[in-house]
């Protein structure tokens, strides 16, 4: 039997198999609300077979939209926005879906990508940025404004709101976005923190922002549901948030219930030196794994069934997560089942597509409507 393939349970959601779809940006809101392309791209995503898909990171507040594209979950509106695309997903798919909650912090207010993803000065249809300190992302940024303890507190309430609209839209799952430089990496990092109050200084004050965050939401999200983190493991520069910090901040979330930790690295500043080769991520994953017993996802460059069925076989996460490969191969657990031996769920309409010399590879029964 597949050890990719084998079911899993992430906190008190049952998964049908170990494979996420990864959290990818799309920018292609209209302030903050959903359109037709998320309809588009997270319904044929959620017929993949995979075990859990991810919405992109979705802003707790207009201010912590990473371009004016970002989708958002801040107000009846964006709310509304977001309710046919996951009514139409529960329709046709039996897929568990999460929502990756995020605030861009100070790299807030930039461009989307494809337009060059320079920052956006507030004169020119950009905003104030926030961030732990008044220390720019990099040179041609704007400094951030340093949050008080009122616009901590503040932040903290975005987000627990978010999740209880994420609850009434039928999530499964929250994930929070601890990771790639955004403001719930920022306050850990001691590269983007330089308080001197009591979130800033010892790693015991540095953590306790994202900690806040992450008991505000719990406290609020049903417990039948999951929640989770996902982290950079490092900054991949000296003096930065590294893994040994990483593994503390892990065992302060497992101590406080957290069903998952979703491993990846990077993003803090422009300046790090990362070095990118097939699961270049895994060993954070697998550390985390073996030293707290947090139920682990590991990303980073996984392309290959044989790869991602390693990784789990050998006890290096229990789960993987993919991005990039999902966009370029929608079917991609399809195929991993079919090279590994396994099935996964189709839609009755497709059922017709199981090659004749795969017969074991699409399950005997459709998945039921939730």
């Amino acid at each position: 039997m597949s050890a990719l393939f084998s079911p899993v349970s992430l906190g008190p959601i049952a998964l049908r198999n170990r494979i996420a779809v990864a959290p990818m940006c799309q920018y292609s809101a209209r302030d903050g609300e959903a359109t037709d392309w998320h309809l588009l791209h997270l319904g044929h995503l959620a017929l993949s077979g995979a075990g859990i898909m991810l919405t992109e990171a979705t802003a707790v507040a207009p201010q912590g939209r990473i371009s004016p594209a970002d989708l958002g979950l801040w107000s009846d509106a964006t709310e509304q926005a977001l309710r046919p695309v996951i009514s139409a997903i529960r329709n046709h798919s039996a897929i568990r879906i999460g929502m990756q909650l995020a605030h861009a912090g100070r790299k807030a207010s930039t461009r989307t990508p494809w337009d060059g993803g320079d920052p956006i000065a507030a004169g020119d249809g950009g905003w104030e940025t926030l961030a732990p300190s008044a220390l720019a992302f990099q040179p041609s940024a704007s400094t951030p404004r340093a949050l008080d303890q009122a616009g901590i507190a503040t932040v903290v309430e975005q987000f627990a709101a978010s999740a209880r609209r994420a609850d009434r839209l039928g999530f499964d799952a929250v994930e929070l976005h601890a990771a790639h430089g955004y403001l719930l990496h920022e306050f850990p990092s001691p590269l983007s923190n330089r308080r001197d109050d009591a979130y800033g200084g010892s790693l015991e004050k540095r953590m306790r922002m994202p900690l806040e965050v992450y008991e505000a939401v719990r406290r609020v999200f049903p417990a039948g549901k999951a929640v989770g983190v996902r982290v950079s493991a490092s900054d991949w520069m000296d003096g930065g948030w590294d893994l040994e910090q990483t593994l503390a901040f892990a065992t302060e979330l497992k101590r406080r219930g957290c069903d998952y930790i979703h491993v990846s690295s990077g993003g803090i500043s422009p300046l790090q030196n990362m070095p990118v080769h097939p699961n270049y991520q895994v060993p954070f994953a697998e550390r985390i794994r073996a030293e707290t017993g947090l139920l682990t996802i590991a990303v980073g460059l996984i392309t290959q069934a044989e790869q991602a069925e390693a990784i789990v076989a050998t006890g290096q996460a229990d789960m993987v997560a993919l991005a990039r490969a999902m966009l370029f191969d929608p079917r991609w657990p399809w195929h991993a089942a079919a090279r590994l031996g396994a099935q996964v769920e189709a839609p009755k309409q497709y059922l017709r597509s199981q090659p004749r010399t795969l017969r074991a590879l699409f399950a005997d029964i459709p998945p039921p409507k939730r």
